[in-house]
């Protein structure tokens, strides 16, 4: 093995690494980078993809929570990838550098789709880029997680390993704040210059990302690859025993992020159907999810400073309760969500009674209607009728209609998911939809959740996997969270009927969920009492060898 030109192993001090800010910087950028196009995705396949010929092509509800949520698995399967090679073979700097180029590569497609409808037609057209641009980034992005997140703890020794834990929660909160400015920003690009620019931004903060992350490279520990001594010390004694101990905590792990992931699919969905004007201020439906790293970085400090230890004085709050009680969080959140789905079958049945009577009276307006929810804007006698989130699903839903039968014909409860009817006589009448503080306060309880449950999970398996594992560990961890979308995944797909819809309608499929991570959760309790725990922490080199 070739000697290293760099330091290789963490200094023996008491201070933070000097490294740390450019492998937080790098963290903030590239997570701007992936909840960027993250945040973006559900109403882009909902509402603005397009055939190479211009022509609407969206996707329906079912359909987009599936693709997402393949592509999420994806993200999260190359994890093990990317762990192998840089613990066995390029080592964790160079694996980071490299597939960080592919990641780049991956927004550059995304980008692509917006481009001539010309060089669309010529090339793959915009679907043909969607389903390239995801594949390299679930591979970039997915192939550094691992590497990034060990390449943290790789910096610590034995003598500043208490700083670790706390370390982890503010590398989570740049985790945060870049997918917070991602939730914020992005989706009023992609309203106002079109996706083109919406995802072209992303990639240009993960090229940023890159270029952060190499300019540290002189004060990093280099913790070097272990070549074919890697698959040995993986699969025997104690690193087979590291294996055993955690991956049944994972498995459980695998329910918690197959909920906390729809918060970007089936909540943004489920948003549209609500009132969501908070405190003066209307929130779009793909911005909703900037509530999420908001309070991640308000509870990060609370969970630290006050939470952890007033719960320390009266029991033992380990890794393993800590994770425990995130699942019933998450239980909690899911079970809001189920409630306020609900409340919008109620307003929409009331919505429906009230427009069925002009409906069979052939004084539904279902042009107009149509073009509103296509255009966010239509002129009907000398008024004009503006909603600020155009649903062409339920523009085509009309419009197939209208190819088809009668309007007497077009059952009332299905156009009252459009939540708003133009008449004849140039008047509207709008559903009288739930307050979106449902959806704030199941944000609420899933990030509690979230901070006892991933915050937790990286620092644990960082500390309990042995050292020539690091990444490989972080990789198994990281690939819970891909089942999670498998089993998403799954379900959708198995529920899913000839239209694209799913046959959990309404709360049931919210309901559905709360009753896994339930039963997940009574099961873990049961068992958790027996998970053994052991603590690896890279061997130091004397401060003054720096």
């Amino acid at each position: 093995m070739a000697r290293s030109k760099y330091r290789t192993a963490p200094l023996a001090t008491e201070k933070l690494p000097s490294g740390l800010p450019f492998i937080v910087g790098n963290e903030a950028a590239e997570r701007l980078s992936y909840y960027g196009m993250k945040a973006l995705l559900p109403v882009f396949l909902t509402s603005y993809l397009m055939t190479a010929a211009g022509t609407d092509d969206q996707m329906t509800r079912t359909e987009m929570i599936s693709l997402v949520s393949l592509f999420g698995a994806g993200v999260y399967v190359f994890p093990i990838l990317g762990a192998i090679i840089a613990d066995a073979v390029l080592g964790k700097y160079l694996t980071i550098m490299s597939l960080s180029m592919v990641y780049v590569a991956g927004h550059a497609c995304l980008a692509l789709m917006d481009m001539p409808q010309a060089a669309l037609e010529a090339t793959m057209g915009p679907r043909g880029w969607l389903y390239l641009g995801l594949i390299l980034i679930a591979i970039g992005s997915g192939g550094i997680k691992p590497c990034v997140t060990a390449h943290v703890g790789d910096q610590f020794g034995k003598t500043n390993a208490h700083l670790l834990e706390r370390v982890y929660a503010w590398f989570y909160f740049s985790i945060n704040f870049g997918s917070f400015f991602a939730y914020a920003f992005l989706p009023e690009v992609m309203r106002s210059l079109g996706p083109g620019w919406a995802f072209g931004i992303p990639g240009i903060a993960m090229a940023v990302a890159t270029l952060v992350f190499w300019l540290g490279r002189r004060r990093y520990a280099h913790v070097q690859p272990r070549g074919m001594e890697f698959v040995r010390e993986s699969f025997t004694g104690e690193g087979l025993n590291a294996l055993l101990r955690l991956l049944p905590i994972y498995v459980f792990v695998a329910i918690f992020w197959s909920l906390y992931d729809q918060s970007a699919t089936t909540w943004v969905d489920q948003s549209r159907s609500m009132d969501r004007t908070v405190m003066g201020i209307y929130l779009h439906p793909d911005s909703i999810g900037m509530v999420n790293p908001l309070l991640i970085m308000i509870f990060i400090p609370i969970f630290a400073y006050v939470i952890y230890p007033g719960i320390q004085k009266i029991w033992k709050l380990t890794a393993i309760r800590k994770i425990g009680l995130g699942f019933v969080l998450t239980a909690f959140a899911f079970a809001v969500s189920a409630l306020a789905e609900h409340e919008i079958t109620n307003a929409r049945e009331a919505f429906a009674e009230r427009i069925s009577e002009v409906q069979s009276e052939g004084k539904a307006d279902l042009v107009n209607t149509a073009v509103l929810m296509r255009e966010g804007e239509v002129k009907v006698g000398d008024k004009t009728y503006t909603i600020p989130d155009k649903r062409p699903e339920l523009a085509s839903m009309i419009d197939k209609f209208l190819q088809e039968g009668e309007q007497a014909d077009l059952p009332a409860i299905d156009l009252a998911k459009c939540g708003i009817l133009l008449t004849t006589d140039g008047v509207s009448d709008e559903a009288d939809w739930p307050s979106v503080w449902w959806t704030l306060f199941a944000y609420v309880l899933l990030t509690a959740g979230e901070v006892m449950v991933s915050i937790t999970c990286l620092e644990f398996s960082y500390t309990q996997a042995p050292r020539a594992m690091k990444s490989f560990i972080m990789g198994l961890y990281l690939l819970s969270v891909s089942l999670g979308n498998v089993i998403t995944w799954g379900v959708n797909q198995v529920t899913m009927d000839a239209e694209g819809n799913s046959s959990l309608e309404g709360a049931t499929y919210y309901w559905f969920f709360t009753g896994l991570m339930v039963v997940a959760g009574i099961v873990y309790a049961c068992i958790a009492p027996f998970f053994k725990t052991r603590t690896y922490m890279q061997e130091e080199q004397p401060a003054e060898a720096a």
